[in-house]
């Protein structure tokens, strides 16, 4: 874990005035120390069955061929996958091609919370790939992202040119592609281990091992939400009126058409008054917010009264709503409905501790049976992960 969280080293202006407007460098912000190692690496790659394109290698663009450093393998049960070629794959690396393994915060602890620690001060659902490299040559060429990178240099250096925008927010699926990038770079950066590099989405860019010094990197990109996710999400609000759900009188005359519209335009006004509207969504967004799903074994028939066992959240973007009869806590796509009492057993996992049941139910006055409760409700709604070892 980083001894000094992404979040801190933002930076105060940090939401005012880079947030989805411009680059920020910030060398030297984390301690990297167990975040994520080569040995860890070797170890995912050893043990895990990475199928394309989870894990893949690039070479100045499109990814190689599968068959340039793995093997088919059949099983008894007639199933096949492919088994890795470390030789081969050795020497597709030392040839200038870059290795990429999408989703790592998922199959490793240290980045996983990485990732909570971003999207708990973002709002944001998070995911972060590993990008290993040991030459000049660029992976992927000049390219943009259709999202926002938060990039941690993990190990080496890595080089990066940005070009700028030449279509503002553009987006995966959009009705125009972005112009060509311009033949010089607007800023020239080296990242050495624990900097941290904010690119918004459009911004052309470059990247190449070319210090000298192999290079591991992880790169957190932000999902993006933008006005059409927020008039989606209206929609499904006024599905609740029985003008949103009626067919469109399509085949009708023009004033009755016309009667139709007006009366959506009222309906879809009334909320766009709204001045609280981004935060009403904003809140249901990251109440829906699906966690990193982990199983409570061998706990499979309940939680026990055990106030050594440990507790987390699933997910890093959960809402504790507090009233004068119920405390309501939103997390991983349910709502959960508690005692007022329960709020000083929640707040701490909202924040994101992980907690034993003994030390959460006496800073809420309570016993450990009733926390143990409690904390199955939430693993049962896959909101929460207890374990000794957590």
């Amino acid at each position: 874990m980083t001894t000094t969280s992404i979040a801190a080293c933002l930076g105060g202006d940090f939401l005012a005035q880079a947030l989805h407007r411009e680059h920020r460098h910030f060398p030297a912000a984390v301690d990297v120390a167990g975040l994520m190692t080569w040995d860890d690496l070797n170890k995912l790659l050893a043990t895990q069955r990475l199928e394309p394109p989870r894990m893949r290698l690039h070479h100045g663009g499109p990814p190689l061929h599968v068959g340039d450093y793995t093997e088919p393998v059949t099983t008894r049960r007639h199933t096949i996958w492919r088994r890795l070629q470390p030789a081969e794959l050795h020497a597709r690396l030392a040839d200038g091609a870059s290795l990429v393994l999408d989703s790592v915060d998922e199959m490793h602890r240290p980045l996983a919370r990485l990732a909570e620690d971003i999207e708990r001060a973002l709002r944001t659902r998070i995911q972060a790939n590993l990008y290993a490299s040991w030459t000049g040559t660029e992976g992927f060429g000049v390219h943009w992202d259709d999202h926002d990178t938060l990039v941690v240099q993990l190990d080496g250096s890595k080089h990066w040119r940005l070009y700028g925008t030449t279509r503002p927010y553009p987006l995966h699926r959009d009705v125009e592609q972005p112009a060509e990038p311009p033949a010089e770079p607007v800023a020239d950066l080296v990242l050495h281990a624990g900097d941290v590099l904010y690119v918004p989405r459009g911004v052309w860019h470059a990247v190449a091992a070319d210090q000298g010094a192999r290079s591991l990197h992880v790169t957190c990109g932000l999902q993006t939400h933008t006005p059409t996710d927020l008039l989606s999400w209206v929609c499904e609000q006024l599905l609740g009126h029985e003008e949103w759900r009626r067919d469109l009188p399509r085949l009708a005359p023009p004033a009755e058409q016309a009667e139709a519209l007006h009366g959506l335009c009222k309906l879809l006004a009334e909320q766009l008054d709204d001045p609280r509207l981004i935060a009403r969504y904003t809140r249901a967004m990251d109440g829906r917010a699906p966690g990193r799903m982990v199983p409570s074994l061998p706990y499979v028939g309940g939680i026990p009264a055990d106030g050594g066992l440990r507790v987390r959240l699933t997910t890093a973007r959960a809402v504790l709503e507090v009233e004068e009869d119920t405390v309501t806590l939103a997390a991983a796509g349910s709502e959960y409905e508690f005692a007022p009492a329960a709020e000083k057993a929640l707040r701490p996992l909202v924040d994101g501790e992980t907690v034993a049941l003994a030390t959460l139910a006496a800073a809420a006055g309570l016993d450990v049976e009733s926390v143990a409760g409690l904390v199955q409700e939430l693993v049962a709604g896959q909101a929460a992960v207890v374990g000794s070892m957590l």
